[in-house]
C-alpha cells in the first residue's frame, strides 16, 4: 500500500478498465480520489496526463514510483515493442520494398527516438529507472532497448546471457522469416499495438497484402468464415 494517505485515479466512470480499478481498490479499503482528466478522449492534448502516461488514456493511477514503473512497463510492452517489431517486418519478413519500406523505417526511427526521450526524462539523472538499485522498471526497459548499452546495464551477467540469447535468435529469425511467412504457409500475428502501429505508420496495404494472402492472423476469437 502507497505511504500517501489517498492515491489519485485519473479516470472516467464509464471506462471498464478504470471500473477494475476503483472495484479493486475498493475490496483492499483503499482510500482514493478520482479525477476526470481535461480533455479526455478528444484526440487533443490532456495536459492532466502529460507527465504520467504517454498514451494519454485512463485509468491512470498516481502512486510515486510504484505506478511510475507501472507506467514504464506498459509503454516498453505496447509502443516500444510494436516499434521493434514493425521494423522486423521490414528487414526480416520483406513484407515492404522500396518507399513504402523507407517510409515505415523512417517512422521506426522518429517513433523510437520519441520513446527513448520520454524514458531519459524518466531516468533522470538516476542511475538506474528505479533509483540506486536495478530493479522492476529496468527489467521491463532492459529487452525493449534491443543490445543497447543503457547506463552499463549490459554489464549484468542476466541481461548479458539474455541479451546474447535474442542476438542468437534474431539471426536465426533474419534467415527464415521472409521463407516463413512470405513464400510459406507461416501466419504471423498482428495484434494489438502491433497492428496499430502497420497502419499508424502508414502500413495499411502491408495489412491488406497480408490478408489477401492469408499470412495475417488475429487475437482470439477468431472472426466468422
Amino acid at each position: 500500500m502507497s505511504s500517501n494517505p489517498t492515491l489519485l485515479l485519473w479516470d472516467h466512470p464509464t471506462s471498464s478498465y478504470a471500473q477494475k480499478i476503483r472495484i479493486a481498490l475498493r475490496e483492499k479499503q483503499i482510500p482514493f480520489t478520482s479525477q476526470r482528466p481535461s480533455g479526455l478522449g478528444s484526440g487533443g492534448p490532456v495536459p492532466d496526463l502529460a507527465d504520467t502516461n504517454p498514451r494519454l488514456e485512463v485509468p491512470c493511477l498516481e502512486d510515486g514510483d510504484r505506478a511510475e514503473a507501472r507506467m514504464i512497463e506498459e509503454v516498453c510492452d505496447t509502443a516500444y515493442e510494436a516499434t521493434n517489431w514493425g521494423f522486423s517486418e521490414m528487414a526480416w519478413s520483406k513484407r515492404a520494398t522500396g518507399e513504402l519500406a523507407e517510409k515505415l523505417t523512417a517512422q521506426v526511427k522518429h517513433q523510437t527516438g520519441v520513446i527513448q526521450a520520454w524514458l531519459a526524462e524518466r531516468l533522470g539523472g538516476r542511475e538506474f529507472f528505479n533509483g540506486a538499485v536495478f530493479g522492476y522498471a529496468d527489467v521491463c526497459v532492459a529487452p525493449v532497448l534491443n543490445r543497447s548499452v543503457y547506463y552499463g546495464v549490459r554489464e549484468r551477467e542476466s541481461v548479458r546471457v539474455t541479451f546474447g540469447e535474442m542476438e542468437e535468435g534474431a539471426r536465426v529469425m533474419e534467415a527464415t522469416m521472409k521463407g516463413v511467412f512470405m513464400e510459406g504457409s507461416g501466419r504471423r500475428q498482428y495484434r494489438d499495438h502491433r497492428l496499430e502501429w502497420m497502419i499508424k505508420s502508414g502500413g495499411i496495404e502491408v495489412v491488406l497484402e497480408g490478408l489477401k494472402r492469408g499470412n495475417v492472423r488475429f487475437n482470439w476469437p477468431p472472426a466468422m468464415l
